[in-house]
């Protein structure tokens, strides 16, 4: 087959950083590696349209979400058509289930073959909110049976991701995990100066790299720190991430006396390594990831992880890390657990599953849902084996 033109469409990606601007990135660099034509097209502040080490990123204005702090969405359906009539893809991928779902239409309407990717589980996401268990999973099953029927293939992430699909009985769905760049982020990054800044040698220090919002659930990262703190553990906790919970949960901390830094969003990618590379845990608290990227980073850096048991992160992270209740108490038991073990032990546990995610693997996986050919010439860098 020859090489196709893939037009990825993504919502919700955050203005700097995030797993999904990761994901985004590292796969588009593997698509055109394998000798494909990736397009990305973005919301964003105004237009642009330039050539990049991921291929060709559109950026059309997009109006900012009220309470989110900082993510926007293609609105303009019209505009979103004329362009994707354009381009005219052999190929389209959508990273966004609720308000991007009306391109599978598009999609199918044009006779290109449409791929879903789902970065979140759907009643996860909905519980996160507010809304009951039962409530969130039928509107869940309702969203998803209308999904796997408009298109092609469904790629989830993970087999947690995957089971809201099975739930509801689709035929579609196929696995493709993500990465992690096992290169960029490495144990030895560690880097004692930058720990010294944070913590005393006998600290523990503890690391949350999450978007303060609601569906991360960062709350329980203090509450952990909290009940550590009353155990008689000595530990700091060192946040790098913004959102519109950050003001509340600094004046938390306050209020509180609580021994946390908020270094809001962390735009420099050496020093976010060296910092995941220096701490002793990892905390994620997210309830609806379907495969935490942050998370898996620090894995690579030596760094255990604890995550919430409610989140797919117990695939990722293995026996390498722990999973704990979506509580304070349980994260905290989880942390003294890890830190009861040698340090060497854990961070070279951490580091060896962290190997298992390459994003090689991933490419390969992502080009394989689209029936395009994954194979690259010897030498390629950055290519699919």
């Amino acid at each position: 087959m020859s090489a196709l033109r893939i037009v990825r469409l993504a919502n919700f990606v955050a203005p700097a950083s995030g797993g999904l601007r990761t994901a985004l990135r590292e796969l588009g660099k593997g698509f055109k590696a394998a000798g494909h034509d990736p397009v990305l097209i973005v919301p964003g502040e105004r237009v642009s349209d330039r050539e990049t080490e991921q291929g060709r990123v559109i950026t059309l204005p997009g109006p900012l979400l009220p309470g989110t702090g900082g993510y926007r969405v293609l609105a303009d359906k019209r505009r979103v058509a004329r362009l994707l009539e354009e381009l005219a893809p052999d190929r389209l991928e959508v990273s966004d289930r609720t308000t991007l779902r009306w391109t599978g239409k598009w999609a199918r309407r044009a006779r290109v073959p449409a791929v879903m990717v789902s970065h979140e589980t759907a009643d996860g996401v909905l519980r996160t909110w507010g809304l009951p268990e039962e409530a969130a999973r039928r509107a869940a099953d309702a969203l998803n049976t209308r999904t796997a029927h408009t298109y092609a293939r469904v790629v989830c992430t993970t087999e947690f991701a995957e089971r809201e699909f099975v739930r509801i009985g689709a035929r579609n769905v196929v696995r493709a995990p993500l990465g992690v760049d096992l290169v960029a982020r490495h144990p030895a990054l560690r880097a004692p100066g930058l720990r010294a800044v944070h913590a005393r040698e006998d600290e523990a220090l503890l690391v949350m790299c999450s978007r303060l919002s609601v569906e991360k659930r960062p709350g329980t990262a203090l509450d952990a720190l909290e009940a550590l703190v009353r155990r008689g553990r000595r530990a700091v906790l060192v946040v790098a991430g913004d959102g519109p919970l950050r003001a509340r949960l600094e004046q938390r901390a306050r209020e509180r006396g609580l021994p946390v830094t908020f270094l809001g969003h962390v735009s420099d990618r050496g020093l976010l390594g060296a910092l995941q590379a220096s701490a002793d845990v990892c905390l994620a608290p997210g309830p609806a990831e379907t495969f935490g990227l942050a998370a898996l980073e620090a894995m690579a850096c030596g760094t255990p992880v604890v995550a919430s048991a409610s989140s797919a992160l117990s695939e990722v992270i293995g026996s390498a890390g722990a999973v704990a209740a979506d509580h304070g108490e349980a994260f905290a038991d989880a942390v003294d657990m890890l830190l009861d073990r040698p340090a060497a032990q854990r961070r070279e546990s951490a580091r060896a599953r962290a190997e298992c995610f390459g994003w090689g693997t991933a490419v390969e996986a992502f080009l394989a849902a689209h029936d395009a050919v994954t194979a690259v010439r010897p030498g390629v860098p950055g290519g699919v084996a």
